[in-house]
């Protein structure tokens, strides 16, 4: 009983974080009305989950490598390494979706060495920040906290489910500062938890629960391989963002069920691609243990 309580504490910490943001995102809007209160409700979110790393790593007694950060030349390497996993294991996923023409060229872009140029290095500092907030929070604090008190197959599935589900917790709608009380931040999250049960969230949820239980193997396989982690996430997410700028989707094709409207990439191609890589690492990890019996 005790252990599924403790499986709880991730979403009391969403919480208190998404609480104390809809508090500070009322009081900056209050003093600056040009501000977008449902923009820093999110943003602020996001900040008191990667601050919550600090006092949840003095609670447990965790440190740096606890969390999976290795010394610099190893964290560095294991960053290259992680981008090349990252690449070798979506790249097929966006040569099949061309192939059956569901990606087609978007011939509306400029399509100049410069622009081309830009948007690779524009789009690989956005991913990077990306998965060096996501990585820390989740395949950092939450695996390794939850690894303390559940085995680390129950830490693994847990810390996937709620990475699925915060890509989802949002809301779209936008409140005038001159509309705007103390209790409009609350009336965002209700909207952003009712979202989670609209089902056609479930084509993108299955896929990053398979992104989430696919980097949490990676992290607990290897010591203090948080840089495989960051380096495969950033590269998928460097991916995704280069097919939305080159590519659009053809809502003709036969082949639309292989993508959500999440993103125009995550989808069933990408889940099935994960599940076998992840099927193929426990058969691999099954005939070594065997051949060393």
């Amino acid at each position: 009983m005790k252990r599924c309580l403790y499986a709880l504490v991730p979403l009391l910490v969403l919480l208190a974080a998404t609480f104390l943001a809809c508090i500070l995102a009322y009081i900056l809007v209050s003093l600056w009305h040009d501000l977008s209160f449902r923009f820093i409700v999110k943003k602020a979110s996001q900040l008191f989950l990667v601050l919550s790393i600090f006092p949840a790593m003095y609670y447990l007694k965790l440190n740096k490598f606890d969390l999976g950060f290795s010394q610099r030349p190893v964290f560095v390497k294991q960053l290259w390494q992680g981008v090349g996993l990252g690449f070798i294991t979506l790249l097929p996923v966006f040569i099949a979706l061309y192939l059956l023409g569901l990606n087609v060229i978007d011939e509306s872009k400029p399509w100049t060495l410069f622009w081309v140029g830009k948007k690779l290095v524009i789009e690989l500092l956005l991913a990077l920040l990306i998965s060096l907030f996501e990585e820390p929070v989740f395949r950092g604090i939450l695996l390794t906290g939850l690894s303390k008190k559940l085995s680390v197959r129950a830490a693994i599935l847990i810390s996937a489910f709620y990475y699925a589900i915060l890509h989802f917790l949002d809301s779209k709608t936008q409140i005038p500062a001159q509309e705007l009380n103390l209790f409009s931040g609350f009336n965002l999250l209700a909207e952003a938890f009712a979202h989670l049960l609209n089902p056609e969230i479930l084509s993108a949820f299955f896929a990053l629960f398979a992104v989430g239980v696919f980097l949490g193997l990676l992290r607990t396989q290897v010591n203090a391989s948080l840089g495989l982690c960051i380096g495969c996430h950033a590269c998928w997410v460097w991916q995704i963002k280069l097919s939305k700028d080159l590519f659009n989707i053809n809502p003709s094709s036969d082949y639309l069920y292989l993508v959500s409207s999440y993103d125009g990439v995550i989808g069933p191609l990408v889940t099935t691609c994960l599940v076998l890589a992840i099927m193929a690492h426990y058969l691999y990890r099954r005939s070594s243990f065997y051949c060393k019996k």
